[in-house]
């Protein structure tokens, strides 16, 4: 194929956005303008709408009527909870295109936040390959108040088996990473879709990306499911969180979700799933040392700390 060619392919590309939505009336319409107004021709949305009682339903079809870009296609969900309503979506036979990204109701993209993102999966070839990046945080009313916190080592499945660092409002991935994470949805569910993505994409030898520029203004307001985790009140509230014993049970489901897809994972992921495992077996300092054996690890010095301290406490 021709350099013309080529760069023809890229910009024809079908993108699908998989949206999921519960009574967002009020700050929809600024996300819906924002991912209309991407430096990309052919976008379909695919919206799966949980039971909302704003009307929501109902404003996203006026929505349809006018949607430029291509399908625009509107969905009932489950209706048990965020992560399995992108579920439903991931695991839709239906939804097909060439690049895949998540998005939430109320934040804001910025124009150029597709075409950054496929820029950098396609240096990748054919290899399944996840695109994630920080985020420029808004309050509710869509003013700048920071950023989210900047990751500098690798993403890989030792970090991932212990801490989400991509957003799924940032996630945009090839049909090859997409493909993968649909056969692993349609086995198991899952405690997040976007730490699910990272854990699957890695695992299975993919490559994930992750930016420090930042294209999406992420709203933080009382109803997100999930903030920022910005600061040390909030890592001191995440230390409080995991000691507390939900992140356990978070990495309970983590594991029964890649037993349910282990065939999908590299020998090598394997082998340190096994050992991070076995890390959470014993008395306190055989659970310590096992863990440091392991290879698992989280992005900061006292996200690493926190780590250990949770995996003596048997919170791990």
């Amino acid at each position: 194929m021709t350099v013309e060619g080529a760069a023809l392919a890229a910009t024809t590309a079908r993108v699908a956005v998989l949206m999921t939505t519960l009574d967002g009336r009020r700050f929809i319409d600024d996300q819906l303008r924002s991912v209309l107004g991407q430096d990309w021709p052919a976008i379909d949305l695919w919206v799966s709408d949980d039971g909302s009682r704003d009307g929501t339903p109902q404003h996203l079809q006026g929505w349809a009527a006018r949607w430029t870009k291509g399908s625009f296609s509107v969905v009932s969900g489950p209706g048990r909870g965020f992560s399995a309503n992108y579920r439903a979506l991931i695991s839709n036979p239906d939804i097909a295109a060439d690049y895949y990204a998540f998005c939430d109701q109320d934040d804001v993209w910025l124009a150029d936040k597709l075409p950054a993102a496929i820029a950098a999966i396609r240096r990748h070839g054919s290899r399944p390959t996840l695109y994630c990046e920080r985020t420029i945080l808004t309050d509710s009313d869509g003013r700048d108040i920071g950023l989210s916190p900047r990751f500098q080592r690798t993403p890989d499945f030792a970090n991932a088996l212990v801490q989400s660092i991509g957003g799924g409002n940032t996630m945009v991935m090839n049909a090859e990473a997409f493909h993968l994470l649909r056969e692993a949805a349609r086995r198991t569910d899952f405690v997040s879709h976007d730490w699910f993505s990272y854990l699957i994409v890695s695992g299975a030898g993919g490559k994930v990306i992750y930016s420090e520029v930042p294209h999406v203004r992420y709203r933080q307001h009382e109803s997100n499911i999930i903030g920022a985790n910005t600061g040390w009140r909030a890592r001191l509230n995440r230390l409080q969180f995991a000691l507390g014993g939900r992140f356990a049970s978070w990495t309970d489901r983590n594991l029964e979700a890649l037993e349910a897809c282990r065939d999908l994972l590299t020998p090598v992921s394997i082998a340190l799933f096994e050992r991070f495992r076995e890390a959470r077996q014993g008395g306190p300092i055989t659970r310590l040392i096992k863990l440091r054996q392991s290879g698992v690890h989280r992005q900061t010095a006292f996200g690493q700390v926190s780590l250990y301290v949770a995996g003596m406490l048997g919170k791990l």
